[in-house]
């Protein structure tokens, strides 16, 4: 076993997509600020990474991405009015997004893919195992994902993926593991990995969510990894290598196959989904928004229904 030496307490999060699924709504606004229920998709990221234990978090950012700089800074005017209204509670929500951690930017500059947006964090990572965090994939704050991962890191070392398991139809929308099974349930060890297979030739239907937690070896791999599918520097091809490369060189790739809730935004119906179900959990909204939501349906005609 592979004991690290270090914690991981830094969190990378790419956010410099141009979010062309959702134009127009995303022409001037970053896709990571399209509000799900009453906060911004991103804000769920940060919050998730804070309760792990990340404190330390670095956007990797692009142009017009200034809305989400704001978002994490302090809005004077806004809490001037609040205070003077007496709104205690809209204050504290407003603050709340600007004291979640120690947060810092960096531009991507070329759109080069994912594996590149995670190479622009190497200065800020240093030589310490930190995570990875994309804004599509949000995690319920009850299925602590990320700190699992960071046990499995803690207690192995190398490398450590989220997977889920998907229907085998779909895995050519995402990167794909093949595993062998590991000392604990649900926690695999990665034997090699493909970006987007087709369905024929996909080693399994374990696909990659938008969770890791890496060595920094990682970052000498992307600088030599070429532009793989699509012109760009995929993670998924870096995590290949590392998984066939000896452990005392930061090498080894593990799993954790995860089975609680996940809410994906990263299309418009997935994202009105997430939407719908994180609305009806809500104390405050849940119950009269889930009563109206059963009167809308019953309200269709029978074929809309279905």
């Amino acid at each position: 076993m592979n004991e690290p030496t270090k914690s991981v307490t830094k969190a990378v999060i790419p956010v410099a997509g141009l979010g062309t699924r959702f134009l127009p709504a995303t022409k001037a606004t970053p896709k990571e600020m399209l509000p799900v229920v009453d906060k911004p998709a991103i804000q769920y990221v940060v919050e998730e990474a804070v309760g792990a234990g990340l404190e330390d978090i670095l956007f990797v950012t692009g142009r017009n991405k200034s809305s989400l700089e704001n978002h994490f800074d302090r809005a004077w005017e806004l809490e001037a009015a609040l205070e003077q209204k007496g709104d205690e509670f809209r204050l504290e929500r407003v603050r709340k997004s600007q004291i979640l951690g120690d947060i810092h930017y960096v531009r991507q500059g070329d759109p080069r893919g994912l594996g590149h947006a995670v190479l622009c964090g190497a200065m800020h990572v240093g030589d310490q195992p930190f995570a990875v965090m994309l804004g599509d994939d949000l995690i319920d704050h009850r299925d602590p994902l990320l700190a699992q991962m960071l046990d499995v890191q803690q207690r192995y070392g190398g490398s450590v993926v989220a997977l889920i398991e998907v229907d085998p139809a779909q895995v050519n929308l995402y990167g794909c593991a093949a595993v062998r099974p590991g000392a604990e349930e649900d926690v695999v060890e990665v034997t090699d990995l493909v970006e987007k297979p087709d369905p024929d030739d996909a080693p399994s239907n374990l696909a990659i969510i938008g969770r890791y937690v890496l060595e920094p070896a990682v970052f000498d791999v992307l600088r030599q990894t070429p532009p793989g599918r699509g012109g760009e520097i995929q993670l998924t091809d870096a995590l290949k290598t590392l998984a066939g490369m000896p452990a005392d060189s930061g090498g080894g790739v593990r799993a954790v196959v995860f089975r609680g809730r996940r809410y994906d935004t990263g299309d418009r119906l997935d994202y009105l989904r997430s939407t719908v179900q994180l609305a009806s959990e809500r104390k405050d909204l849940g119950p009269e928004f889930r009563s109206w939501l059963r009167g809308f349906v019953a309200s269709l005609p029978p074929e809309e229904q279905e």
